[in-house]
């Protein structure tokens, strides 16, 4: 006799229960990310999702999807409240209101991404379960992609991200993000699959799913795709400041912010590198340029380089346009203009029609112009490099790896300060760790008030700041040589697997229909 668990559990999800039961699945799976964690939590979340959407209409599967994200999106990013309310001056019922409306959003990529699951899979899964196996991670990984760039993308707290420090990692080099987030879900269905005890071949199937990827897995953590170049090593210091954001933007503070990263550089001399976070130096930086010039002579003596983050301008006949970026300084040369804007942070989208509702709509420095692709690397006298990213520009993995394959470090300056003791700055580290790995490369990384780091090409994390400190954090470093798989071919070949399975599911899903229209007449 078959078991009655599977009814049991799909009776727990119908009607409205169901819909909290959705609702709540989202708002617990960001404590499988950072700073909790707790990674099995996102598989507990994804088989209740997939319970809920039994037996419901693609119209239904679509709101189950839309409160599944609300949970999501209203956990995972609610450090939205700390910009709009701290930073922004709204007050509690506006800044959590706006949170809420944010998450909302948000979510309307699950609701899409639900519906068209439910309509690849569960209108014939009666008949063939084995199409849930296959196309809840690949509804997944194609979902997340659209997330990366529709309007101008949010690529925040993918799947794949909680297993960073299991076996799967091993697949990071190869596949990149979109494969850990594949083989999370692919995880998720077969577990959802073994509970629903379907036939027993479906059930070794959904066995082997569950554990080859782990096995593989643990098999790419043993190979190393780069390799240190020889007489590659690099001493670095990376100087946090620790300015409080309701200050960095007044000009009556700006000597005393300087000075707060001139002081301990001229401590550290005996360095190769010396970087600053981002916009490290609150004002133009062709304005800055003569007051650094003292200290650029003396690194330049002691063959030491120095990288910052700076606002800066480019006049033109017509126009003069404003850029966050990169400069390097003494032995360091070159500067890069961040590419993917902060909304709000950094650019007002309607800016004719929301600037001056509320101080949100009018911070400091949002009127950032996009800097151009394809912009050169950061180079030391040495002959090393190092690919530079701006704030959450690092969440992007196709990005990163299109300059990183180039460069001898992937190096990310930020200016966390804005989202406060929240979840944001771990998961921004969080992310930044998987660059590295994806792309085998040491990572640098800068912050205003933590969590500064550096991180191996395992993406281990070799030393890190404490947060609301000022601090320095020095270390050795080495240049690494090759590409690994993705960084040759970013997320294209995973990206194109998961197509492939889409369109034969749905030439299954159509037969099917045929089939048992046929049968109807």
């Amino acid at each position: 006799m078959r078991s009655q668990k599977p009814v049991a559990l799909a009776t727990a999800f119908s009607g409205r229960k169901g819909h909290f039961l959705c609702l709540l699945a989202g708002l617990i799976a960001p404590l499988g990310f950072a700073p909790f964690n707790l990674w099995p939590v996102l598989l507990v979340s994804g088989i209740m999702l997939l319970f809920s959407l039994e037996g419901i209409s693609t119209k239904t599967a679509a709101f189950r999807g839309w409160l599944y994200g609300v949970g999501f999106f209203g956990t995972g990013v609610s450090w939205v409240y700390v910009s709009i309310h701290q930073h922004g001056s709204a007050p509690p019922w506006l800044a959590g209101s706006l949170t809420l409306i944010f998450a909302a959003g948000l979510a309307l990529f699950f609701a899409l991404h639900i519906a068209a699951y439910q309509y690849i899979a569960l209108k014939s899964a009666h008949k063939h379960q084995w199409m849930v196996l296959l196309s809840f991670p690949a509804v997944w990984v194609i979902a997340e992609w659209f997330r990366s760039w529709f309007l101008t993308g949010f690529p925040w707290i993918y799947l794949g991200y909680g297993p960073i420090d299991t076996w799967l990692a091993g697949w990071a080099p190869v596949t990149g993000i979109y494969g850990l987030s594949f083989f999370m879900a692919l995880a998720t269905s077969a577990i959802y699959l073994q509970l629903k005890r379907p036939g027993k071949t479906l059930r070794s199937v959904a066995l082997i799913c569950l554990i080859l990827p782990l096995l593989l897995g643990w098999g790419l953590n043993q190979k190393n795709w780069t390799s240190p170049k020889t007489n590659g090593n690099l001493s670095i210091a990376i100087i946090q400041g620790n300015t409080p954001q309701n200050l960095k933007w007044k000009p009556s503070q700006r000597a005393k912010i300087l000075q707060s990263y001139v002081t301990p550089s001229l401590n550290l001399l005996d360095k190769d590198l010396i970087i600053w976070p981002e916009t490290a130096i609150p004002q133009l930086f062709d304005s800055a340029h003569p007051v650094l010039r003292p200290l650029e002579n003396l690194l330049k003596e002691s063959n030491t380089g120095l990288i910052t983050g700076v606002p800066s301008r480019q006049r033109t006949n017509d126009r003069t346009r404003y850029f966050n970026s990169v400069v390097g300084l003494a032995t360091a040369s070159g500067i890069y203009h961040k590419q993917r804007l902060v909304p709000f942070g950094e650019y007002v989208p309607l800016e004719n029609t929301l600037r001056g509702l509320i101080a949100f709509f009018d911070l400091p420095m949002s009127s950032f112009s996009l800097g151009p692709e394809h912009q050169s690397p950061i180079t030391l006298e040495n002959g090393q490099s190092l690919s530079p990213f701006i704030c959450y520009e690092i969440v992007y993995p196709d990005l990163v790896s299109a300059s990183a394959r180039y460069a001898d470090y992937i190096l990310t300056v930020s200016n966390d300060s804005w989202f406060g003791d929240s979840f944001a700055p771990h998961q921004h580290l969080q992310m930044a760790r998987m660059r590295a790995i994806e792309n085998g490369r040491y990572l640098l990384r800068a912050t205003n008030n933590g969590v500064s780091a550096i991180v191996a090409p395992d993406g281990q994390v070799i030393s890190q700041t404490k947060q609301f400190v000022a601090t320095v954090l020095s270390s050795e470093v080495r240049a690494m040589e090759g590409m690994t798989p993705f960084s040759r071919f970013g997320s294209m070949p995973i990206l194109l697997v998961c197509v492939i399975l889409l369109a034969g599911l749905i030439f299954q899903r159509r037969m099917t229909t045929r089939a048992a229209d046929q049968t109807s007449t």
